[in-house]
């Protein structure tokens, strides 16, 4: 597995070339590669890459549908299309990502201009840790909106990669009478999963 830096999130424009990049690079190792990216804002081009190379990737517009799982995710905007979505990273990066990406830090007058048409945020957790949850609901007083924390895990990441490997792993070999059975290899994967902070 490879990753991207988490910032092109702030620069979707920049994403599918550094897909396509890393795809290059990896493809003389590879048999199979797959993109752990949802389109993230690329407004399609990434999907344009990804079929001149032959690529599948991630369904889903953005990581938040990816865990949340897309039929969720389409019920959570439907309540509330007002609603601003955390994940564990961006809850741990928060500071850095948002207030500083944005430039809230250096011209605090920006935040209602960004964030005075939202009325929640909503947390999906990837993992039950107290304290990104404090820093999730610190994210929502600073930028005033309700709190709301949802239970993801990995979402639809979890099922497409276990599936993935499953799909491309490599049959173990039958352990002949000369090797004991706890001396068989174990399965090996010829994919490489590609995928991007979320």
């Amino acid at each position: 597995m490879t990753c991207l830096p988490a910032r092109l999130h702030n620069r979707p424009a920049l994403i599918a070339g550094a897909v396509e990049r890393k795809i290059r690079a990896a493809r003389p190792r590879y048999p199979t590669i797959f993109v752990a990216y949802a389109d993230c804002g690329t407004g399609g081009e990434l999907d344009r890459v990804l079929a001149a190379e032959g690529v599948e990737r991630l369904a889903g517009a953005h990581c938040y549908e990816v865990y949340a799982g897309r039929e969720a995710f389409a019920r959570l905007t439907d309540d509330d299309p007002a609603t601003f979505f955390l994940t564990d990273f961006l809850a741990r990066h928060f500071e850095s990502l948002v207030i500083a990406g944005l430039g809230i830090d250096r011209h605090p007058e920006l935040l209602p201009m960004y964030f005075g048409n939202y009325r929640r945020l909503v947390y999906l957790a990837q993992t039950d840790d107290p304290e990104l949850t404090a820093r999730a609901r610190s994210a929502a007083d600073r930028l005033g909106l309700a709190f709301e924390r949802r239970a993801a895990g990995l979402g639809e990441l979890g099922e497409v990669l276990a599936a993935l490997a499953e799909a491309t792993a490599e049959p173990t070999a039958e352990p002949s009478a000369a090797t004991p059975a706890s001396a068989s290899p174990a399965p090996t994967t010829t994919t490489a999963p590609y995928a991007g902070a979320a």
